[in-house]
């Protein structure tokens, strides 16, 4: 599971990978079980926006989706990513098994590496995820204009290439 901002955004370019099974816009790591994205926004139940993807490990390694989501990303922000502010928009990695926990720290200290600034990306324990609303699921594809003008007037592209170039 991977919190980048908007969920929206971050299905894209998981769903690009050859072998990613799907993607699934949803909340993790808060405490409210089976939240609203009404109650989510509103803050206070410590959910994150965040992209459940399900791969098949025989065609895309870990690796791969944690290189694709550092892409997505804007390492520096604590607050929020891009337009987006606030504790729902945080950036996050959340791993389920000690071989996640290691390769997400290593990616993260690549990145670290790379910049040689503090990188705002936290690493979490998975938590349960809950699935957002049948309308935020697959937005890039049902939605495509609206889609473009969101990510375009939120700054999110700009800023991408502003951090990791073209």
């Amino acid at each position: 599971m991977f919190a980048g901002g908007c969920f929206w955004c971050m299905e894209k370019p998981f769903d690009q990978i050859p072998g990613v099974v799907a993607t699934t816009s949803g909340y993790t790591g808060g405490t409210l079980a089976n939240p609203t994205y009404q109650q989510v926004g509103r803050g206070g139940t410590g959910h994150f926006e965040a992209v459940k993807v399900t791969y098949d490990p025989t065609k895309v390694t870990y690796q791969q989706l944690l290189d694709t989501y550092w892409l997505q990303v804007d390492p520096f922000d604590a607050s929020g990513q891009f337009c987006d502010k606030g504790e729902t928009y945080r950036p996050a990695i959340f791993v389920a098994t000690s071989q996640e926990q290691a390769a997400a720290e290593a990616s993260k200290q690549k990145v670290f590496a790379r910049f040689q600034q503090p990188i705002a990306v936290q690493i979490l324990p998975a938590k349960p995820f809950y699935d957002a609303e049948d309308y935020h699921q697959d937005y890039y594809q049902k939605n495509p204009l609206r889609y473009a003008y969101y990510r375009n007037g939120c700054g999110r592209d700009a800023r991408l290439r502003a951090v990791w170039g073209q």
